[in-house]
């Protein structure tokens, strides 16, 4: 994936209403996401394999600022998504709704931190696709789930109680009143 492909994937963004940066490595992502926090008095995070890659979290829990529990009462918050279509769309699915619910209303802001190799051509129908049957197995593994995804690390669209795909947010524009910014990095990143 190029560089170019990411760019043009912010300029989407952008044309939806969100704010938008690309980072060419964690590094650079790490640095712009701390700029981010900047001035925030509290910070919280959905769980994401993406900040504990780019270092972000371990870089704002090492700068002594509140890091809530509480999601939806934070200054930022920030998260990652399932899947990213080329044309600005952003898909997450959640078992708890904690993450998705705190990125739809709450916080005072909103930071996308998302790896090159989530973002998929092929539209919604496409995103869901990918956070199903790429994110969700190694992410019910990761979270010690009972699933068939988690035992066989394929998607079997289960009804076990254990399940992570119980709620889709599709995001075509951010939500009013909760500024959000997408930071695309050029590295894969997370499930």
């Amino acid at each position: 994936m190029s560089l170019e492909r990411l760019e043009r994937a912010a300029e989407a963004l952008r044309r939806r209403g969100y704010e938008a940066a690309v980072a060419a490595s964690s590094a650079e992502a790490r640095e712009l996401a701390l700029a981010e926090a900047k001035g925030a008095a509290s910070i919280a995070w959905g769980g994401s394999e993406t900040l504990k890659e780019t270092g972000i979290r371990a870089a704002l829990e090492a700068s002594g600022v509140e890091i809530r529990e509480h999601q939806t009462v934070a200054d930022l918050f920030l998260l990652s998504a399932n899947a990213l279509t080329d044309d600005g769309i952003i898909v997450n699915i959640d078992g708890t709704g904690n993450r998705v619910a705190a990125s739809i209303y709450g916080p005072k802001r909103v930071l996308y931190v998302v790896g090159r190799n989530k973002l998929v051509a092929g539209g919604v129908m496409e995103a869901i696709r990918r956070a199903k049957k790429t994110a969700s197995p190694p992410n019910c593994r990761r979270l010690g789930k009972k699933t068939p995804c988690a035992e066989l690390g394929v998607c079997a669209d289960c009804d076990s109680p254990d399940r992570i795909c119980k709620v889709t947010a599709i995001f075509e524009r951010p939500p009013t009143h909760t500024p959000t910014k997408v930071l695309l990095v050029d590295e894969d990143l997370g499930y």
